[in-house]
């Protein structure tokens, strides 16, 4: 079996299973810029992994002003924020997080996040998740207006190189799409879908798809390249 040094996670819909709220807040916005909600479709196609600027160039069929986009994105990302303040059952991080994060940090295993959530939205989980615990926040790849959206290669190969790696040694984990797209544009070594909002049935289908969980609780640890009995020992302090 190939191991790997380390690990790449998109964050929203990943580590946290937030894609309905972004939904219900793009639903909003499209119906305001052209009228009618985005279909299932278009979200899947056209949203999940996109830049605020590139979801809007594609509702209002045009390139927005910055001016527009600074100001819509600012709306929706408030709105969507405050939904998830509000849910707070849901408000955490997905089933086997934690377990998971606290396994790569006590073995030394290199891991950062790419996600095309804008540096507000991060520094929003940062702060409620306390990511710093599990993550180098300077080694975080957020969207910062001069990285290209998924499925462009672009994040995954710079969040590699940040944890020290080259993109074939690294695994990562994704639920959209343009995200699987952009990590095997990007030669990742090995994807991982999680279904965290589609059915394992999509991903089925996909040919950069190397292996589906519906879980961290489901990840294979082997697939690290890490000293089996340091594994152990971590295996039996955790009983």
């Amino acid at each position: 079996m190939t191991q790997y040094k380390g690990i790449i996670f998109d964050f929203n819909g990943t580590l946290y299973w937030d894609s309905p709220k972004h939904k219900e807040a793009w639903v909003e916005f499209s119906r305001r810029l052209r009228g009618t909600p985005f279909s299932d479709e278009e979200m899947l196609k056209y949203m999940f992994g996109r830049t605020n600027e590139e979801i809007i160039k594609y509702a209002i069929g045009k390139q927005p002003t910055p001016e527009m986009v600074e100001k819509l994105a600012f709306e929706k990302e408030e709105v969507y924020r405050n939904m998830c303040l509000k849910d707070k059952d849901n408000f955490h991080l997905a089933d086997g997080v934690v377990e998971f994060l606290d396994f790569l940090k006590e073995n030394n295993i290199p891991r950062t996040i790419a996600t095309m959530s804008e540096k507000d939205n991060v520094d929003f989980y940062i702060k409620h998740f306390h990511l710093a615990n599990w993550f180098d926040l300077d080694k975080i790849v957020y969207s910062d207006g001069t990285i290209p959206g998924k499925p462009a290669p672009d994040i995954y190969e710079i969040a590699a190189k940040n944890i020290g790696l080259k993109p074939k040694e690294c695994i990562v984990v994704e639920d959209a799409i343009s995200g699987i797209e952009s990590a095997r544009a990007a030669k990742i070594g090995k994807i991982i879908a999680i279904c965290s909002e589609e059915s394992p049935e999509l991903y089925k289908s996909i040919p950069a798809v190397s292996e589906i969980i519906n879980s961290f609780r489901e990840f294979n640890k082997d697939l690290f390249a890490i000293n089996s009995i340091v594994r152990l020992k971590w295996l039996l302090n955790r009983k």
